[in-house]
């Protein structure tokens, strides 16, 4: 009988939740090491099940093809992307639609993405059953975990963006390098300052303190 190979969960999560986590690499002396799984709590996540609003599409136009979408479920965004003639799995796929994807995790210059294996569009109120869901089934010991994490991360973007007053300001990029969090997590947390008038946007890119 042939020897078939485990398949990993697909965890169900929230996007947010997905990017508090640790993105651990294969240990080798290949500088684009191979993402190994995404270390949340006492979870180790290869393969994911996701359900969120499809907010933009990419289709490259050159020789080396690939297509990307974004998705957001109201937690955070991530991409999935496809390369070849896998693109053809975007084809019916419109901004707007709400789809549930079921792939494995990859990263790309510290990027999560995602690399779909199942797709299939769902009614919109799956968004919140799914969040129910998820609600139900988190140990309250993670959530408190992830709270300390995004709070501890929080107080580190004020703290940069205070501290860059006396040169009027920071560029969201700047922050982005300096810290070393998931890029996507910094940026939610960037908006989320905005959102609430901690900060302000002087001009396109550039952040300052408001308080």
């Amino acid at each position: 009988m042939a020897d078939f190979k485990k398949r990993e969960t697909a965890y169900k999560l929230r996007i947010g939740d997905l990017l508090r986590g640790k993105q651990i690499f294969e240990q080798n002396q290949n500088p684009n090491q191979r993402l190994q799984f995404i270390e949340l709590g006492n979870r180790r996540i290869l393969r994911v099940n996701i359900i969120g609003n499809v907010v933009d599409k990419f289709e490259s136009e050159g020789e080396r093809k690939f297509a990307s979408i974004t998705l957001d479920d109201g937690s955070g965004q991530i991409r999935a992307r496809v390369f070849g003639e896998d693109i053809s799995k975007f084809k019916d796929i419109s901004q707007g639609d709400t789809l549930l994807i079921i792939g494995l995790l990859r990263s790309f210059n510290q990027e999560l993405y995602i690399l779909p294996e199942i797709m299939k569009k769902a009614d919109p109120k799956y968004l919140l059953v799914r969040k129910l869901e998820i609600e139900k089934e988190m140990p309250k010991q993670l959530t408190q975990e992830q709270r300390q994490e995004v709070k501890a991360l929080r107080d580190e973007v004020i703290d940069l963006i205070k501290n860059a007053e006396e040169r009027e300001g920071i560029d969201k990029e700047e922050i982005i390098m300096k810290l070393k969090a998931n890029p996507a997590l910094i940026s939610q947390e960037i908006k989320k300052l905005l959102e609430e008038g901690i900060i302000y946007e002087p001009r396109p890119g550039r952040v300052r303190y408001l308080g």
